[in-house]
């Protein structure tokens, strides 16, 4: 078996998902690396580690590379940590600590442990690696246990797009949740995209155009002609980041009908009106939150008739929860 070593440096939330989705400093090196995020203490939210996992001694142009795309750990003074790992599995260390879950009806498992046997629940398998998505962060669980509770109260949906794919599990879960729906998956990176059809071809989901399989693109937002082609949309989920969630809301809206269903996440707490604003101003209406931790999952909803009237004798501007409440 080769040899393994490992870099290992804290970052944020956004560096680490920004580190995962840049392929650039791995371009010194013979070998792919693997790269797995994680967070550090679930009462400190930003608080992540990044760990590579390389097949030979990573170069220090990899390393400085590393360190330029983490400005929190260089202003801190913080260096990354580099040590061989000897003749262990990387694949196994990759995915030390990922146990299997359960997501509502979902059970998502690695392909180090077993399916479960309970026919009540549906088994997808992602393995820890260069994407964001195994199912382990509040984000991501909020948007299955969302998408399951859309299914059990008689969603229906027919065309659906996961923006920002990352490993390809929630499009998973949505092709389990309503097979005869036609499903796109894009994400603006590379390595994710292959990932994600790596992931459908180990969980036997067929890729392609038609109804009952996935269509997989690289893309930038909705910029791909495939997206722009399928819109609008009757579900689009997005687990990416507030930043990226608020500057796509135009585009969304544009590949949105009345009724068309958004799940949203990625989003910390205190960035939610940010983002409902952002929603509120294209139509949309909040439903419902589902919070774990200080990660929010929110379902919107794009009204027939959109827009807020302002209430007389009001001077300072409106915000989100004066149009819907708190959920």
């Amino acid at each position: 078996m080769s040899e393994t070593w490992k870099v290992s440096i804290p970052c944020t939330r956004a560096e680490a998902r920004a580190l995962s989705e840049d392929n650039l400093f791995i371009s010194s090196s013979d070998s792919t690396p693997t790269i797995v995020a994680s967070e550090i203490d679930v009462k400190h939210p930003d608080a992540w580690m990044i760990d590579v996992y390389c097949e030979t001694q990573p170069e220090p142009e990899l390393i400085g590379n590393l360190l330029q795309l983490s400005p929190s750990a260089r202003t801190a003074g913080v260096e990354p940590l580099v040590e061989r790992l000897g003749d262990e599995d990387w694949v196994s260390l990759s995915q030390q600590g990922l146990e299997p879950l359960r997501a509502g009806r979902f059970h998502v498992h690695t392909s180090s442990d077993q399916p479960s046997d309970d026919a009540r629940l549906t088994n997808i398998c992602i393995d820890a690696g260069r994407a964001f998505g195994t199912g382990h962060h509040e984000t991501t669980m909020g948007c299955l246990k969302s998408l399951d509770q859309l299914r059990r109260t008689g969603h229906r949906f027919r065309n659906i797009a996961d923006l920002g794919t990352g490993t390809g599990l929630l499009a998973f879960a949505a092709y389990h949740l309503w097979p005869d729906a036609r499903i796109i998956a894009s994400d603006i990176d590379p390595v994710a995209v292959a990932v994600t059809e790596a992931n459908a071809e180990l969980n036997a989901i067929p890729l392609g155009n038609g109804r009952r399989h996935i269509r997989l693109v690289q893309s930038n937002g909705l910029d791909h002609p495939a997206l722009r082609n399928r819109a609008p949309f009757d579900l689009i989920i997005a687990n990416i980041l507030a930043g990226p969630l608020v500057a796509l809301a135009p585009q969304i809206a544009t590949a949105s009908a009345a009724g068309t269903v958004l799940l949203l996440a990625g989003l910390l707490t205190r960035q939610k009106n940010d983002v409902v604003r952002a929603y509120v101003r294209e139509g949309f209406r909040l439903k419902h939150t589902h919070l774990d931790n200080e990660w929010p999952c929110l379902t919107l909803v794009k009204a027939k008739k959109y827009g807020w009237t302002r209430k007389p004798h009001r001077k300072k501007s409106p915000l989100a929860s004066d149009y819907f409440g708190e959920c």
